[in-house]
């Protein structure tokens, strides 16, 4: 009988472990923080669709402008301040010393094995997509302004590009590292497809 209860309970055990790491799975394909995504995408969508259509809603360049613009500056601070940090765990900032000199930090939140369990992969998934995706139209717009010659968008489109372009540059710093890690990165690549298309060369020879 002994052996019996051993073995119902090393079942018991693996049914056990099979229902954690499905609550697990299930946990980080929800969206835990779905005010700050939806936050996340609106204002960034919002300013590119009014940018869009905004001969058509209405006629007057400066609404237009000013509707685009503090969009663009909502977007920029709630993203900045917000969504990175509970979305992904990354924040960027900046703070001046003692002796005046502005210094930039870039920081990436160190979760333990337990709290990577709880990471919401949908999450991560919606702001990589939407840091990444905006930024790009926003270039194609300035593109298009500057060789159809309009000029007075160009200004707007500008300040699209340089907003979410920064807070792009901004969280690749904080995932990725300091400008040293991006270059010694950079550097193992190439060498990696260096070695690669050598052993290949020498393969066919």
């Amino acid at each position: 009988m002994l052996p019996q209860d051993s073995n119902d309970d090393a079942e018991d055990v693996s049914l056990f472990d099979a229902e954690e790491e499905t609550v697990s799975r299930s946990t980080r394909s929800k969206i835990r923080h779905p005010v700050a995504s939806f936050f996340h995408l609106f204002f960034r969508v919002s300013a590119i669709i009014v940018y869009l259509l905004c001969e058509l809603l209405s006629s007057s360049f400066i609404a237009c402008m000013v509707t685009i613009i503090l969009l663009l500056s909502c977007d920029f601070w709630a993203v900045k301040n917000v969504t990175g940090r509970l979305m992904v765990g990354l924040r960027w900032w900046n703070h001046i010393d003692e002796d005046g000199k502005s210094h930039w930090v870039f920081e990436s939140r160190k979760a333990t094995s337990q709290e990577n369990k709880s990471v919401s992969e949908a999450e991560s998934r919606i702001f990589w997509l939407g840091l990444i995706a905006c930024p790009v139209l926003w270039v194609i717009f300035a593109f298009s302004a500057l060789f159809s010659f309009r000029v007075k968008w160009l200004a707007v489109v500008i300040m699209g590009v340089v907003l979410q372009g920064a807070n792009l540059y901004g969280y690749i710093r904080c995932k990725v590292g300091s400008r040293k890690n991006l270059t010694s990165m950079a550097t193992s690549y190439l060498g990696k497809q260096f070695l690669r298309q050598n052993t290949g060369d020498d393969q066919t020879s």
